[in-house]
């Protein structure tokens, strides 16, 4: 019996550097019958840098309880696709669980290509435990927010949330509040872009840093569980 054929792969793209997308990825990327992009024009601009020909069609946040169906349904009818996200793995704190989650239900064979995402370099060089820890992604704005740090402060693992520059002093703050100003942590920003950078301390230490130095980037923040 011949082995299924894979229907929907699920593409990691670099978050920075360039030269992070693999071989493998670009094949797939020339070889599948679309593209499902976060945003077309972010994509468009890595296939172009890429020298990658293919179609593209719109899939995110906003459309994909909309749309999840009829590309299950394509994709039940032979097409073969790629799924991105405008950097890093599909899923992770972007769009894709849905059309996962429906493809499954629908026998639909699916791969997930190895490549570029934020959290595991910044956990790596946190110097923090990494036999154990929780990946949190982006804390609640609002409703949830106070409740979750609550229950958080009784995890032992390694933490890992993302973060905006608009909301970094707030987190470290709060992480103060909830965790206590001596915990370590790690902060790390633009990882694999030019002006990468890792900051360690205390939780106290690196929020007088960045009180003194306006954030900018993306942020990944690694925080020492509780002992």
């Amino acid at each position: 019996m011949s082995e299924a054929k894979t229907e929907l792969y699920l593409v990691p793209t670099p978050i920075g550097n360039m030269e992070d997308i693999t071989l493998r990825a670009m094949r797939i990327l020339r070889e599948v019958d679309l593209i499902l992009a976060e945003d077309t024009r972010t994509t468009g601009l890595l296939l172009q840098k890429l020298e990658i020909k293919n179609k593209l069609y719109s899939y995110h946040n906003f459309n994909e309880h909309k749309v999840v169906q009829g590309i299950v349904q394509r994709l039940l009818n032979g097409e073969v696709m790629a799924l991105v996200s405008d950097a890093g793995t599909p899923a992770i704190s972007d769009p894709g669980f849905l059309l996962v989650r429906e493809c499954l239900k629908s026998n639909i064979k699916i791969e997930c290509l190895p490549g570029a995402t934020a959290f595991v370099p910044a956990l790596v060089k946190s110097g923090l435990a990494v036999d154990r820890f929780t990946f949190e992604g982006f804390l609640p704005h609002k409703k949830g927010r106070q409740t979750r740090l609550k229950e958080l402060a009784e995890e032992t693992r390694t933490m890992i949330f993302y973060e905006s520059p608009h909301r970094i002093i707030k987190s470290l703050e709060q992480f103060m509040e909830h965790f206590g100003e001596d915990r370590l942590c790690s902060i790390s920003r633009e990882i694999s872009k030019y002006y990468e950078e890792t900051i360690n301390g205390t939780v106290k230490e690196v929020l007088e840093h960045f009180k003194n130095q306006d954030p900018k980037g993306e942020f990944v923040m690694v925080v020492q569980g509780k002992n």
